[in-house]
């Protein structure tokens, strides 16, 4: 009977995994924030052009637009600070460990939320 090892850490062909996903969704999200600053800066033209036209209720949902652009264009940018992140972890080879247990994440959380710094189990006590 051999005794079953505690694993306390991902080893590095796990890591490099884990970076190429990281990556990739970055690399995704680089992209979608990049399309929301596009549609930000062509909505101020369009506001800009409603409001000399006298267009109030047209102007209000702009600027409705707008906010809601800005809000999504701020989520994604924390998201990427937070796979960003995730990459110093890994770099750390401190990545997949929760800060609040200490155990290790399983890989099919840290493959849907990798960026998380959380086991389920951790995550669930603190809400």
């Amino acid at each position: 009977m051999q005794n079953d090892i505690i694993k306390t850490k991902y080893n590095d062909g796990e890591l490099k995994e884990f970076r190429t996903l990281i990556e990739q969704k970055i690399s995704i999200a680089r992209e979608e924030l990049n399309e929301l600053a596009g549609t930000l800066s062509a909505s101020n033209t369009n506001g800009d052009e409603a409001l000399i036209a006298g267009k109030t209720l047209e102007d209000g949902s702009a600027t409705y637009e707008k906010e809601q652009t800005n809000q999504l264009a701020a989520r994604q940018k924390k998201f990427i600070e937070q796979l960003e992140a995730a990459l110093i972890r890994i770099q750390n080879k401190t990545y997949g460990v929760c800060r609040s247990t200490g155990k290790l994440i399983p890989a099919e959380r840290l493959r849907a939320v990798p960026h998380t710094t959380m086991s389920m189990e951790a995550k669930l006590k603190q809400a």
